[in-house]
């Protein structure tokens, strides 16, 4: 296969796997009675936890690309759920933050925890040249896909 072809060969199979993940991410919303947008969402909020970093309804709507009342409806619908909870700020009570509270990552964990097991047993197979050659270029191929104004 020419040096093209392997290239193209890796995108499409990346492809596959993100086309994949979003239908067991659907299927997931479907089950408990949630929108994909909700489920992107507590990623969004999981991935703020893990990063130390507060999210407000505001920058969780400007990560989604909701408006205003969108964000609100997709909030009071994970919190109605038991997903999502707000809590003052305690550096600054005027702000609210947004978190997932513990049923929604059992349940993430249910969902998704195989596969994500399957992921860290396949890297751990990998040499540590492998596995930064992995990391380098999802973070590129991340940082290619959210770059402004690609449609």
């Amino acid at each position: 296969m020419s040096e093209q072809g392997t290239e193209m060969e890796i995108i499409h199979l990346l492809r596959r796997v993100t086309v994949e993940f979003g239908l067991r991410q659907a299927e997931f919303a479907a089950r408990h009675g949630m929108h994909p947008t909700d489920v992107r969402a507590l990623v969004c909020l999981l991935d703020a936890e893990r990063g130390g970093t507060g999210f407000t309804a505001g920058r969780l709507g400007a990560e989604l690309g909701l408006n205003s009342a969108g964000t609100t409806s997709l909030i009071d619908r994970l919190e109605r759920l038991g997903h999502l909870t707000r809590t003052r700020d305690p550096e600054d009570g005027r702000r609210v933050l947004l978190g997932v509270t513990p049923q929604a990552v059992e349940l993430g964990w249910a969902a998704f925890g195989p596969m994500i097991g399957s992921a860290v047993a396949l890297l751990r197979g990998f040499d540590p040249g492998e596995v930064a050659a992995v990391r380098r270029f999802l973070h590129g191929f991340h940082a290619a896909v959210s770059e402004p104004g690609r449609e």
